[in-house]
């Protein structure tokens, strides 16, 4: 018999866990990026390893066999273990070394230029996240994200700092009825269905009359994979509407959108994450430097953000309470 412990392959371990948190093979490769054939090719792989079936493939959906359930807790402890002992590595690197994670629009330069002018011989760097992509903190190969709230992560080993609050606005076509408007609430533009990107916050993108269930691009209540601007084009040809935060600015870059002002919804929260019991002592301090630097609306910092308010901020260790649309 092999050693198991040998070369068992933690990627494989990782895959085999968001398919068992999705039940669903088409929805755990769309997750990780990978084509479905690939995944189960995978699964294969770490079952072979094995000696064991850990899925059981039924009309009804996958499930999870008994050695399947037995395996699950195991491996989220050891990808748990494996994730720790790269943290605590890192933290003993000889001046310090910090990965800085941030999502789609939001800027984090005035922080991190702040953090290297008080850390110069630090290794900092940063890594810029899709909406879809929390698990690169969840994982360990982020130390601190910079994101909106909420995240769709494990919240009993998390902190979040707030930094600021943002208002929402409607994005359309715009030729749309409701473009010329001073301000919209939601009764004017809500749609039977939303995607939400839980990376960013809640953003919300609701179906048109004009939308074709055979269009590209499908609207459904799941977490989509197509980049921004893919849903900017649905945006565009007139088959969607979207609810962002008024600091992503990206689509005022397109000549064919539209913004109003959102009344009677929740602000989009800006916040930091950290790991409790955090050992690298970069990550308290690019925590402050984002306090000092990133908070809009403070005449000490130089960085502002338009149309932005200055929320209560709430110390890390202090619980932050989901939004929703």
């Amino acid at each position: 018999m092999n050693d198991l412990g040998t070369d068992l392959e933690l990627r494989l371990v990782r895959y085999f866990t968001v398919v068992a948190e999705h039940l669903h093979f088409g929805r755990a490769a769309a997750e990780l990026h990978l084509a479905q054939p690939s995944l189960s090719r995978q699964i294969q792989r770490l079952e072979d390893r094995l000696g064991v079936r850990l899925f059981d493939r039924t009309p009804q959906g996958t499930l999870l066999t008994e050695a399947g359930k037995a395996f699950l807790l195991e491996a989220q402890a050891l990808l748990r273990a494996a994730r720790q002992a790269a943290l605590t590595a890192r933290a003993y690197a000889p001046a310090g070394k910090v990965v800085i994670g941030y999502v789609e629009d939001l800027v984090i330069t005035p922080a991190v230029s702040e953090l290297r002018r008080r850390h110069p011989g630090a290794e900092i760097g940063t890594r810029h996240l899709e909406c879809y992509d929390q698990r690169a903190f969840a994982e360990g190969q982020v130390d601190v994200l910079v994101a909106r709230n909420p995240l769709s992560l494990p919240s009993n080993d998390i902190r979040m700092t707030v930094l600021y609050e943002e208002p929402r606005m409607l994005v359309v076509r715009s030729d749309h009825h409701l473009a010329g408007r001073a301000f919209v609430s939601p009764e004017d533009f809500a749609g039977d269905g939303s995607i939400v990107c839980p990376h960013g916050g809640t953003r919300a993108i609701y179906p048109t009359d004009a939308y074709q269930r055979s269009d590209p691009g499908p609207i459904s209540a799941a977490p989509v994979m197509e980049s921004f601007e893919d849903r900017l084009e649905l945006v565009a040809s007139g088959q969607a509407i979207a609810v962002l935060p008024v600091g992503d600015r990206r689509s005022s870059l397109r000549a064919d959108l539209a913004t109003v002002p959102v009344e009677g919804v929740p602000d989009s929260r800006v916040v930091v994450a950290t790991r409790v019991g955090e050992a690298n002592p970069l990550v308290p301090a690019f925590v402050s430097a984002a306090l000092a630097y990133l908070v809009p609306n403070r005449p000490d910092q130089p960085f502002s953000a338009m149309s932005s308010r200055t929320a209560n901020i709430v110390r890390v260790g202090t619980p932050v309470p989901p939004l929703g649309v």
